[in-house]
């Protein structure tokens, strides 16, 4: 299956954009599935960082590790799941627009499933990750031309 899409565009600088939203300690500022983030001690969030995202999905909330593969400030990032039965894997790509006044944010989500997570990535994890980027998107925008 091809990963997940989406873009939106933001009226702040591409530095500005990249840096909070490839922030794992403000994931839950605005992704509305996660309750909380921890980051191994003693890394930054730069290539080979690991965080440790609890999301709440449905009545549960499950825990995912991530590392951060890749990290070019502003322009592209990019994290990829560790552990578990549900693997995220993300890219997002930042370009600047109107001389860098406003930013381009773009996602591409996609999932890996291990064991049991083979049956819930097709039958349920894609399916709320589409239904719920869109608003964690928005929330994204709000909280980052706020703080203008």
């Amino acid at each position: 299956m091809p990963p997940i899409t989406s873009h939106i565009e933001i009226a702040r600088p591409a530095e500005e954009v990249f840096a909070y939203a490839t922030d794992p300690s403000r994931f839950s500022e605005w992704q509305d599935d996660v309750v909380s983030v921890s980051v191994e001690a003693g890394h930054a969030f730069d290539v080979g960082a690991r965080f440790t995202t609890i999301r709440r999905i449905g009545r549960s909330e499950r825990a995912m590790t991530q590392e951060i593969t890749e990290s070019k400030p502003p322009t592209s990032w990019a994290a990829h799941g560790v552990d578990g039965p549900v693997r995220p894997n993300v890219n997002v790509t930042v370009e600047p627009l109107a001389d860098n006044t406003r930013s381009r944010i773009m996602f591409a989500m996609d999932f890996e499933g291990h064991g049991i997570g083979k049956l819930l990535v097709p039958l349920i994890v894609r399916r709320l990750a589409a239904r719920g980027a869109p608003r964690s998107f928005q929330h994204l925008r709000e909280q980052l031309e706020r703080q203008s």
